[in-house]
């Protein structure tokens, strides 16, 4: 079977996670679940050399000496600007054989259940060999309002056509999703042909497409480092992949897959991916609870004691210090000092 060419996203600011994560250092490059960084994580699980050609990262350049770090045997694609995912997967996906399966993952989300997850993409890749651009649909668990669903259609293959994708929903329809049985959460990875996803852009968004084939044509390689030409990039206005192209194609199909995902997109999210006590706290650094439930304290150097408390996240990051109910950890990000770093 041809391998597949994972392509590694690595873009966002993460601010949803500050203080810890913050702009110069965002979350896929700090260790938050374990000893490797989120980032790292992502490219462990693409890392069967009989599955897996090795991996394609796309990044902007602030987060380059990260990459060189933390990265084994790769090609990075250097953003001349932040333009959302169609135009990133674009760059890659010009890069490659036009009948080359790439699998589009992003690099700060958590999988804990590999063996499903390459599971998945075989499945998946086998659809994206017939011609299909395929999502990774993501079993729901609950009535979740933080993600968008995909509308699963008829059977084709081992997938399902993808009959509509809605945005965030309010608790009512979420509730409403989760007892259909019929809805996935859309987990933002997606596995393509390269020269189909190419002729969808072209067809949809011409005018993006045309910047991304001058912007390659004109770039520059040196040694691993693909640089696009910056004149032409900037003329993409920014779009993500599901907009300018998913939510379009007559090709669109899912794949659903229990992996245990999620988008680490808030510290609540955090701490269910953490293993708790029996009391259900997460505690991490120099810190006490005492007759507490359900809380999380992450500190970096202070003691931090907390006596009493429920549903409650503590975060001291140097001399930053942030104190939040866990029902509103999606708000974290519009703190002035998460948004006007």
């Amino acid at each position: 079977m041809t391998k597949v060419y994972p392509v590694i996203l690595c873009g966002g600011s993460g601010t949803r996670l500050w203080p810890r994560s913050r702009r110069v250092k965002p979350k896929p490059f700090l260790p938050l679940l374990g000893d490797r960084t989120l980032f790292q994580q992502a490219l462990d699980r693409v890392s069967d050399s009989g599955l897996f050609e090795a991996p394609i990262v796309v990044a902007g350049e602030a987060h380059t000496s990260f990459i060189a770090e933390q990265a084994g045997e790769h090609r990075l694609v250097v953003e001349p600007a932040a333009k959302n995912t169609a135009p990133a997967i674009a760059l890659a996906a010009r890069l490659l054989p036009r009948d080359a399966v790439m699998l589009v993952c992003p690099s700060d989300h958590h999988i804990a259940d590999e063996a499903a997850f390459l599971d998945g993409v075989r499945t998946a890749a086998s659809l994206a060999r017939e011609g299909y651009l395929v999502s990774f649909g993501i079993a729901p668990d609950r009535p979740a309002t933080g993600y968008g669903y995909i509308k699963r259609g008829q059977t084709v293959g081992a997938g399902h056509r993808i009959e509509r994708f809605v945005e965030k929903p309010d608790l009512e329809r979420a509730q409403q999703f989760l007892d259909d049985g019929g809805f996935v959460w859309n987990g933002g990875i997606f596995a393509f042909p390269a020269g189909r996803l190419l002729d969808e852009l072209e067809t949809y968004r011409p005018e993006m497409a045309e910047a991304v084939e001058a912007s390659v044509a004109s770039g520059e390689w040196d040694g691993s480092r693909f640089d696009p030409e910056a004149a032409a990039f900037a003329r993409i206005a920014g779009e993500s992949v599901d907009f300018a192209v998913m939510e379009n194609t007559s090709h669109a199909a899912v794949v659903s897959a229990d992996i245990g995902w999620s988008d680490i997109g808030d510290w609540s999210a955090l701490m269910e991916a953490r293993q708790a006590d029996e009391d259900g706290n997460v505690l991490s650094g120099r810190t006490e609870a005492m007759g507490c439930r359900g809380v999380m304290v992450d500190t970096d150097g202070p003691r931090v004691s907390i006596v009493g408390l429920s549903d409650v996240i503590v975060v001291v990051d140097g001399d930053e210090i942030l104190v939040l109910s866990r029902d509103h950890a999606q708000s974290v990000g519009k703190l002035d000092g998460a948004a006007n770093q």
